[in-house]
């Protein structure tokens, strides 16, 4: 797969869209790590609500650019509804609103987020096309950009290596899912990270009020090593007749004051995005106790993907 996705040709985005074009807003940048311009690739869920965060809390421009505008005008409209509502539960004022409407720069211009001070890629788990981007991210970006993948489980070392001349400054920032909700953010480190790297990543999710938890470049990393095998475990106690499923998410919630049951945790994960991970725990750790479960393998050839496809564990 190639990056030529993110490098269309387009000059601008609609003329409908180009409300939320940014102008230059500055920001403390001892507070922010030294960021002055965020660059976000990927307009989908998790690249909207890095944008959506840094944009509102940290106070720094972004650039988000994805290669369809489709997603961007879909993305921006979801962000504008967003916006309404929390103005409406009093949760921010309308000029806060209308400022992150400012921040935020949307373009099919790859190359547009060569300026930046910290780039933030947020595209699929597809290796292949991670690498790539980090390729172009070091052949184009300024020499002092952080490169940062938001990848929940693909080796931060590997796609540190395709960034020739810039391995140094690839790390992971880890955002969970819903961004504006989640507090955590995993950042890993690969073999190359600079230390400086680690550092500048922290001061910035910091400055986005996040809570950072650092880790190395170990497979499923610190959240994914725990909490998707636990998920499986689940998926083996309904595939095996240990109970039903209301019975499991029940346990779990009403007994071990979990905020929610594991397999309506799962649909809404996304059961595709489950078994990618298992997949990558099994093949790099080579440990039986992380094979995907064979229930979790059939509900993907379903197509029965959680929340996304409307049909999982629950019907939605």
């Amino acid at each position: 797969m190639s990056t030529r996705i993110f490098t269309s040709g387009l000059q601008s985005v609609p003329r409908i869209q180009r409300v939320y074009r940014s102008f230059s807003v500055s920001a403390p940048t001892q507070r922010t790590g030294g960021v002055k311009q965020l660059g976000v690739i990927g307009a989908g869920q998790m690249g909207l609500g890095i944008s959506f965060v840094a944009a509102l809390v940290a106070k720094v421009p972004v650039v988000l650019v994805d290669s369809s505008e489709a997603s961007i005008s879909k993305s921006l409209g979801f962000l504008d509804k967003l916006l309404q509502k929390d103005v409406a539960k009093g949760k921010y004022s309308q000029d806060d609103a209308n400022q992150v409407i400012k921040r935020i720069e949307p373009t099919t211009k790859f190359d547009s987020i060569f300026a930046a001070d910290f780039i933030i890629e947020a595209v699929p788990e597809i290796t292949q096309l991670k690498c790539e981007i980090f390729g172009k991210l070091a052949a184009g970006a300024r020499s002092d950009t952080i490169l940062s993948t938001n990848t929940s489980s693909i080796s931060i070392t590997k796609i540190a290596a395709a960034a020739k001349g810039a391995e140094d400054r690839v790390v992971s920032t880890h955002f969970m899912n819903p961004v504006p909700v989640q507090k955590g953010v995993e950042i890993i480190s690969g073999l190359q990270t600079a230390g400086e790297t680690v550092d500048r990543a922290v001061a910035f999710v910091k400055a986005m009020g996040k809570i950072p938890s650092v880790s190395t470049d170990s497979p499923g990393f610190i959240a994914n090593r725990i909490l998707i095998p636990y998920i499986n475990e689940a998926i083996t106690c309904l595939e095996t007749g240990v109970g039903n499923k209301e019975d499991i998410d029940s346990i779990m919630k009403n007994g071990c004051a979990m905020p929610m049951g594991p397999l309506a945790l799962a649909d809404f994960i996304g059961l595709d995005t489950c078994l990618a991970i298992m997949n990558v725990l099994y093949t790099e750790t080579a440990d039986s106790k992380y094979r995907p479960a064979v229930l979790l393998q059939k509900m993907v050839d379903a197509g029965w993907l959680g929340m996304k496809s409307k049909k999982g564990f629950y019907d939605y």
